[in-house]
């Protein structure tokens, strides 16, 4: 019981707080809580969708056609294919991760997945049209030039820093049981 309470820790802290927020300010705590519904009626309309497009994600691509596009021998093909892939993305950041971790599993490499939610969470095409019908076009194209190769690099870096046993073992070992190959090999 003691370890299931340890895994939903942040959110009884979160409750404990809000409920002595209610206690002092009564007022503050009713904007809280609507913003908290807010929030929680947004993110049950987007989790669904991701949740399909997963599991299509899962039966339509095959693993051979993730590899060869976004695996560890893709090269810049692989990184370019996931710039492409989280540049036409629609859709909040925290809907990325479950597309990634479905990504990783099919045999994507880390460096690719980081690529990818770099890209998903700075340079969507809409952001980029919003972005230069506020600031210009010319600063939209430089902010754009300038994040690209930080993007590439942090991926990159990523993927040297972060060990793979480190990942959680259904993302390390893949959808199918099967272990990767070393970080060398």
């Amino acid at each position: 019981m003691k370890a299931h309470l340890a895994n939903y820790r942040l959110f009884l802290i979160v409750l404990a707080v809000n409920l002595l927020l209610a206690i002092r300010q009564p007022v503050l705590a009713g904007h809280v809580a609507l913003n908290s519904f807010g929030f929680l009626l947004e993110v049950l309309s987007i989790v669904p969708p991701v949740m399909i497009l997963m599991g299509l994600l899962d039966v339509w691509v095959p693993r051979k056609l993730v590899e060869a596009h976004l695996g560890r021998d893709a090269g810049l093909l692989g990184a370019g294919v996931a710039i492409l892939l989280g540049t036409a993305a629609a859709g909040p950041l925290y809907a990325a991760f479950p597309v990634a971790v479905s990504l990783q599993r099919k045999g994507a490499r880390l460096a690719n997945i980081v690529i990818f939610l770099g890209a998903w969470a700075a340079i969507k095409v809409p952001m980029i049209m919003l972005e230069s019908s506020f600031i210009g076009l010319r600063f939209a194209l430089l902010r754009l030039l300038f994040t690209i190769p930080c993007i590439l690099v942090a991926g990159y870096l990523m993927e040297r820093i972060v060990p793979l046993a480190s990942l959680p073992d259904d993302v390390a070992t893949g959808a199918y049981g099967r272990h990767r190959p070393a970080e060398g090999q």
